[in-house]
This record gives structure tokens, sequence and C-alpha cells, in this order.
């Protein structure tokens, strides 16, 4: 495709979006790259422009477009605080393998190298952030690095790319056509024939195998393989931190995940398996609980098949038996295709790991009026099934990991990167990717704080989303790492919080407050019937520290400890 002659570098980076499929753009303005706002009002019937209210809200709502699309996310920041705000939504796609493409507006390149206003060398500030940090100093060249910029995104472990825009660059005049290039689109390694055979032979052999997915690159037909593969071989399928959604967890393979605070019993499984099928994960420090389930460089005991898209992963850590440098979905195609063993003596034991994690979903009797477990179970069992579910980070997550049974591919929106404020931002980009599906934002009053003002961009463009706000007046999961190494000595975590419901109001939303369990189901009626977004309050017990401890259980715990050293 080419472009007509006589355009500004702002105009062809526009042109070069729109080729690469590119259909929404979020930004914070800046003075930096207003060529490019102009070129996207030309532009506006091809790509939505989607002002936010914080870098970090823009450049998180790039990341969760980017996981729910698999296309790159855009975000558009200006130099100097606006890239640094930013710098958080590049974090998360970095360690969440997500899509992404940060667009930041740089000082003019006459002023380059003099510590202009607001200029950093973001080459070198991203460099340890993105796959890939580069400036554009030439606007001939725009075409040549936004297909470098998508298709790094995409290739091997997707994750971000960080392009630097001088101002003036932007404003050039390209005289004579310019040939855009061609669509970049992903290109995912695929196994060996051998390595297929090699891993189905390690299968042959097992007595307790167990296969753990996550990563990065997955695709709702790649769940559907997974199943195949774990209902003809009768495999318990556990995931890793935030990967929920990649197959439905009804099915009788689902065994839980393997995320922060893992249940018992699936880590005494874990224990117990003489296989591991590792199909994507990076089997990092969440997944494998500080490294102490599995014992690097060689978990004793296990034959270790490891298959990631980047080569630099494999043993980087675990010195697996077999090592796989492939996209997890192209191998689990490849898996699934083929005859399942014949014996296959781990079936009770695998129908064992399906019934602890059933008897995990039962809410427990939580301390205070609100039970987060039952009111999580009371939405899953109210909402359909392909409800997008958002959150950031913090204790309160344990419910909503527990008691949410996903369903349908990239229903969970949240960031293995543990990023606070990810839940808010995140749901204003589902719902306008998927405005006819539901969308709940559930956050902490810690975390939802660091990203609230996204309210704003969700009334600004009439999205009906489902704010939950849970308020136990603290940082809970700093408050339990104090308690348990620190107890009786709270400092720095107690939290004063605004009136949430005032302070929805204030935004147009319906809003209302929750002391009682009881109360939450005609709350949740009045707010699914409003005819904008709203907020719930659920005001809970900061005795109710997590899924299964309790503020004072944690702290006594720690004294009796401490008393008897």
């Amino acid at each position: 495709m080419k472009t007509q002659a006589g355009r500004t570098g702002a105009q062809i980076l526009v042109d070069c979006l729109a080729l690469h499929g590119t259909e929404r753009v979020f930004c914070v303005p800046g003075e930096s790259y207003i060529a490019v706002l102009d070129a996207l009002h030309d532009g506006r019937d091809a790509i939505d422009l989607i002002v936010c209210r914080q870098e970090g809200g823009a450049a998180n709502m790039a990341e969760a477009h980017g996981k729910l699309t698999g296309r790159p996310g855009i975000c558009f920041v200006t130099r100097g605080p606006g890239a640094t705000n930013a710098s958080i939504g590049v974090h998360t796609a970095f360690q969440d393998s997500t899509p992404m493409i940060l667009f930041i507006g740089q000082v003019g390149r006459d002023f380059a190298d003099r510590e202009g206003f607001q200029e950093v060398d973001f080459r070198a500030m991203f460099a340890p952030l993105a796959k890939w940090s580069a400036q554009i100093d030439d606007a001939r060249r725009i075409p040549e690095y936004l297909h470098r910029a998508f298709q790094t995104a995409m290739a091997g472990r997707p994750g971000p790319v960080v392009l630097a825009l001088p101002e003036d660059m932007l404003s050039d005049i390209v005289a004579g056509e310019i040939d855009l290039g061609r669509r970049a689109e992903p290109i995912p390694a695929a196994p060996r024939a051998d390595q297929v055979d090699e891993i189905m032979t390690h299968l042959g052999k097992a007595r307790r195998p167990m296969i753990i997915a996550g990563g990065g690159g997955w695709s709702e037909q790649a769940g559907r393989d997974l199943v195949a593969l774990a209902r003809r071989n009768a495999l318990p399928v556990a995931v890793s931190l935030r990967c929920q959604d990649y197959l439905p967890n009804s099915e009788p393979c689902f065994v839980g995940h393997f995320g922060i605070g893992a249940e018992p019993s699936l880590t005494k499984r874990l224990g117990e398996a003489d296989l591991l099928l590792v199909l994507g994960p990076r089997l990092g420090e969440m997944t494998t609980a500080g490294y102490t389930l599995l014992a690097p460089p060689r978990p004793a005991g296990k034959t270790v098949v490891h298959v990631h898209p980047d080569p630099n992963e494999l043993g980087r850590v675990y010195q697996a038996d077999l090592p796989v440098n492939a996209a997890a979905s192209t191998v689990v195609a490849a898996l699934a295709a083929r005859e399942p063993v014949a014996a296959q003596p781990w079936r009770d034991w695998a129908r064992d790991c399906r019934s602890d994690y059933e008897v995990s979903l039962v809410p427990s009797q939580q301390p205070g009026g609100v039970n987060l477990g039952e009111i999580v179970s009371q939405l899953r069992a109210a909402l359909p099934a392909d409800t997008i579910m958002c959150s950031g980070a913090g204790n309160y997550t344990g419910w909503l990991h527990r008691h949410w049974h996903f369903s349908d591919y990239r229903t969970q929106l949240a960031p293995t990167s543990g990023a606070m404020g990810y839940g808010v931002p995140a749901a204003v980009a589902a719902k306008l990717a998927y405005p006819q599906r539901g969308v709940v934002s559930m956050a902490g009053d810690g975390c939802f704080l660091m990203n609230g003002q996204e309210l704003a961009t969700a009334a600004q463009y009439g999205l009906k989303i489902l704010f939950i706000v849970v308020n136990n007046g603290m940082y809970g999961t700093i408050r339990m790492h104090q308690e348990r190494h620190y107890p009786a000595r709270e400092s720095g975590t107690a939290l004063t919080n605004p009136d949430f419901v005032t302070l929805a109001k204030a935004y147009g939303l319906h809003a209302e407050r929750i002391e009682a369990t009881t109360d939450f189901e005609a709350a949740f009626e009045r707010a699914r019937n409003a005819p904008a977004s709203a907020l719930i309050e659920l005001i809970t017990d900061p005795e109710a520290l997590s899924v299964r401890s309790t503020l004072s259980g944690v702290r006594n715990s720690a004294l009796a400890r401490l008393a008897a050293n």
C-alpha cells in the first residue's frame, strides 16, 4: 500500500496504524505529538481516539486491549512525566507477555541531548522494560519502524515496544509516494515432529502427569485444543497466575491455578506429580511460590517438559528434560491431534485432583458483615458466562480467583505483574472492545484510587460498567506481610478513604454502599438496571485479611513464633 505525496510524518504514522489493523488508540494529549492528534482527526472514521485522565490509565487500557485482541494495544503519551507515568503499563505488558506499542512524543531533534524540556533518552529508559525501544528520526522510515514494531510485539513471546517520536519529525513533509509496507502478522513457532513424539513418550511412561498452562500467545482455539488433549488422555490441567480463562473451569480436567497463595491441596498434588507438561508459563516466582514448589534447577523426582516461545527463557531457571522453543498453542494443537496414550494409570489420581478443586469452591465463613466469597459467587451466578472480569492486585483478588469460575477465553483481565490500579482502566478498554458484553471491575480501596480517575473516561464515552470497591481501610496485602514479620506494629498501611459513593455520583454513576452480604443482591439489581455505569462499595472487616487467614490469626501466629525463638 502506498500513501500520496506531500504527507507529514504524523499522517504517515496514522496511515501505518490503520494498515496494521489499529482500531483504537488510548492517549493523554501532549504538545510533543500534537501533529499526530491532528492526523487522527482526519483518520477518525478508521481509528477511535480514547482520551484518558492519566498516562498510567491510558497504558493499562492499551495493555488490556492487547490482551483481549491479540494485536498490539496502542498508547500515545507525551515526553518526561507522560512517559514515566505510562511505564507501569509497559512493565505489565512485558511481564504478562502482551503485545503493545507505546508512542512517546519527544523533543525536537535540534534540542536533543541538551536536557530540553522534559527530555529523556527513552531508548535507554525503556530498554529493560520493552522487547524493543527506538526513536524514529526520519519520517520516510516510519513504515519500516511501524512494521518492525508490530511484528516484534507479536513475535515469539509477545510484549511491548516503545517508539519515541521527535516533535519536528512528525511535522516533516515527505515528498513523493511512500510504500507503507504490508500488515504485520504473528508468526508462531511450531515444534518439531520428533519433539512431539518425545512428549508423548514421556506421557506414556508417567504415573501422575500434570499440565501447567499459561503465558502469552494463547487463543480460544488453543484452549479448545488443550481441553481435547486433556480429555483424551485424562490429564489434570492447572494454570499459572491469572490464566484461569484459558479453558472452561467447568471441565473435569481443570484442577485450579498456581497463583498467589495457591490451594494447599493443589500444591500437594504438584508434589506428587512425576511429569510436568509446562505449556507456556515461565515458571516464575508467583507460579512456583518463590521457587519453593519446584526447586531449581531440576525438581527432584519429576520429568519436566517446558514449552516456551522465547529461547532465552528455556534453561534460565529450570533445566527441563525436554525444552521446546515453540508457541504453546502450536504444541497443544500437535499433541491434541495425536492418538491418546493407551495406558492411563493416573485416571483415579486426576479425578482426585479435580475433587480437591471442587471442595475449595465453597465459600468459607469470614469475619464481618460482608462475605466476599459469597458475593463473588452471587455475581457469577447472575452474570452471563462471557462477562469480562477485571481486577488489579491485592488480597481481595484471592476471593475472585477462587469463586469466579471462568468459562470463556479472555474473560479475565488481571496483571500477572501484580500492578495495582489495573482493574478500572482495563474495564474501560474491555467495554470499548466488546460493548455488548458485561464488564465488571473489582478493586480494593487502595487499588481503586491508583487509577480511579478513569471513571471520568467511562462516563465521557457513555460506557456501562459495574465497578466494585472492596473497602477495608488498609493496604491489605502489605498489612498481611507486616503482621507476619513485624506483628502488632502497623506502620504505613492504614488508609483514610474518601466517600466512594459520593465520589462515584460526582462522575454521574449510580452508587451504593453495602455493609451486609444479604443486602448485595438487591443493590446489584439496582446497579444492573441503572442507565449508566454503577459503583458498589463493599465495607469489609479488616479481620478478613485473606481467603484463608484473619488479621489476628496471622498476628498471633507470628507472635508465638517470635516468643518460641
